[in-house]
């Protein structure tokens, strides 16, 4: 059985995932443990995570013996067995592709929350709409994944569509879900806002951070940030463009920017902002570590053709392909309406492909 899951050059480890609860344990039945619950906090969110993965493997053994025995049934003729078996082989596949998504998502980070940037490329109020359809589509995306999402920032297009948005999901897995669609994204399509008729293609980038929350500690110096308060721009509520509620944050030793402006309270926006800020910083301290992300880094910020990592093209046929797994759906619909887990796994073998080889 233990054969069958060690795939992609990993497997599940279930005796060092038992032993870290042990340790896990021990750390939380000390006298003093509770004492401190910004340290305790993120012991039991993994002690948790683990015993869920422990039950899942145990189940997945379970399921795998079962098989073995509706096989022997199967080969003594009985009629009754082979219906079961084939029940027990759909049931055995579905569970393994979960596993499987288990062991893919062992990266540090991939447990946490996911803070998701959107902006649209060059283009207007064409571009400022792709970049709405795709805020759609992670919502959805979160929404049948059962996550939840918190606008942290958002900025509405003058006409139509996005400016710009940053919003958290929060949900076990979410930024090993989302990370792969870091990028930039091509729409093609005749477009609603083109009298004539005429086929568009559209830019947006779509940044994933992840959202370390109280699991890290980074020191950020009050010496080292730059603070400006503005007013609120855009379509919004009543204090927009009439109170300096909008909150600007620099990082002046990296040059790392978060803003928000989305809340009425200066304070709110502040929180926001740092939380934003640390996020960035934390997925900066990581890419130093990565020749092959800070690469990634380098190129980021071209939001044009050429740099795509996946194209929705709408007309003259439709198609959605990702450039990098060459991974492709026809139903163009049902991926803007958040259908990504076909992409979000071939993504997922991808990378663990590329890491393996280096």
């Amino acid at each position: 059985m233990r054969n069958n899951i060690k795939r992609f050059g990993g497997g599940f480890d279930l005796a060092r995932k038992e032993e870290r609860v042990k340790i896990i344990e021990a750390q939380i039945s000390a006298p003093d443990a509770w004492n401190d619950q910004a340290k305790i906090t993120p012991l039991l969110k993994e002690k948790r995570c683990l015993e869920e993965e422990i039950g899942e493997y145990k189940k997945l053994e379970q399921a795998y013996t079962d098989m073995q025995e509706w096989l022997v049934f199967a080969d003594e003729g009985e009629e009754e067995a082979l219906s079961s078996l084939n029940e027990q082989a759909e049931y055995l596949h579905a569970f393994l592709e979960k596993m499987e998504m288990a062991i893919l998502l062992a990266d540090e980070t991939d447990h946490m929350d996911a803070i998701v940037d959107i902006h649209p490329g060059a283009g207007g109020t064409e571009a400022q709409d792709w970049a709405a359809m795709l805020e759609r589509m992670y919502f959805r995306f979160a929404d049948l994944k059962q996550y939840k999402v918190e606008i942290l920032d958002y900025l509405a297009g003058e006409e139509a569509g996005t400016k710009s948005i940053t919003f958290r999901v929060q949900g076990l897995n979410a930024y090993g879900f989302l990370k792969g669609e870091k990028g930039i994204h091509r729409l093609i399509r005749i477009s609603p806002f083109d009298s004539s008729g005429r086929r568009h293609t559209s830019f947006a980038s779509v940044d994933v951070l992840p959202d370390a929350g109280e699991d890290i500690n980074i020191v950020i110096k009050e010496e080292d940030l730059r603070i400006d308060v503005y007013r609120a721009s855009g379509a919004g509520g009543q204090h927009v463009n009439k109170t300096e509620s909008a909150v600007r944050i620099t990082h002046i030793p990296t040059g790392i920017v978060a803003q928000c402006q989305n809340e009425k309270s200066q304070h709110s926006n502040k929180e926001s902002a740092m939380r934003i800020l640390k996020a960035r910083l934390y997925d900066h301290e990581r890419s130093l570590r990565d020749a092959a992300k800070q690469a990634d880094y380098a190129g980021k910020d071209l939001i044009s053709f050429g740099s795509q990592i996946r194209t929705y093209t709408m007309q003259p046929y439709r198609l959605v392909k990702d450039h990098r797994t060459n991974c492709e759906k026809g139903d163009v619909d049902a991926v803007l309406d958040g259908d990504l887990d076909y992409f979000i796994r071939d993504y997922l073998l991808y990378a663990h492909e590329q890491k393996n080889k280096g």
